[in-house]
This record gives C-alpha cells, structure tokens and sequence, in this order.
C-alpha cells in the first residue's frame, strides 16, 4: 500500500472579542491603569464576566491589519502619555503574539482618572 501526503490547508479565524480580551487583559497589566472604560464598578463586574469589559474596546480589520481602540482610566498621579505609550506597546505586543495577527494601530482613549480614596 503506498502512502500519500494529503495536503490540508488549516484556516483558522479569530473573533474580534477574542482579540478584544487579549487587548483588554493586556491594557490592565499595564502599571497606572485603574480600569477599563471609566467606571472602576464596571470594571469589576468586567472581571467577573468580562462582557462589559469589552465594551471599552474596539477591534477593526482592515486589509489584514488590526486597528484596536482601548478606552482606559488611569490613576492619579500617572502620566497620561507615558500610560498610553505602553498600553500601547504591550497591547499590539499581546495581540501580534497570541495570534499572528498583524496590529497596524492601536488607539488609547483615556476616560478618566481614578482617585484613590486613601490618597
């Protein structure tokens, strides 16, 4: 009996919310950055069931590269451009890494500062 190689194409497809959790997650890891959107009760729902996180993330493909929105709220006391320069980076860092995918943009719209009550 002799053996042939059978090509098989894989086509994997990614959903936006998919890459929007990674976005998400990896916006959050970022020191300075208290929430998601710009409600820390949200934001705590959000981990629980990560449905409202998503909400503050938007994710577009164009000619197969990836424009992603976050909206975050920093806290007080960060600097606003050093924070989004590296959600920035860690973002399309995160996104590129666990998918392949290409990242064109990635766009940060800070909603809010957080003051720590204890402050």
């Amino acid at each position: 009996m002799e053996e042939k190689n059978i090509g098989c194409e894989t086509n994997v497809e990614i959903a936006n919310d998919v890459v929007g959790k990674i976005a998400a997650i990896a916006a959050l890891e970022i020191e300075g950055v208290a929430a998601m959107g710009n409600n820390i009760t949200t934001e705590l729902m959000g981990k629980v069931g990560m449905r409202n996180i998503l909400k503050n993330v938007s994710v577009e493909v164009l000619n197969n590269a990836l424009t992603i929105e976050v909206v975050v709220t920093v806290e007080y006391g960060y600097s606003i451009p050093a924070t989004s320069q590296k959600v920035q980076a860690r973002v399309k860092q995160a996104v590129e890494n666990m998918t392949g995918l290409k990242v064109a943009n990635v766009n940060v719209r800070v909603a809010g500062v957080h003051l720590n009550k204890e402050q």
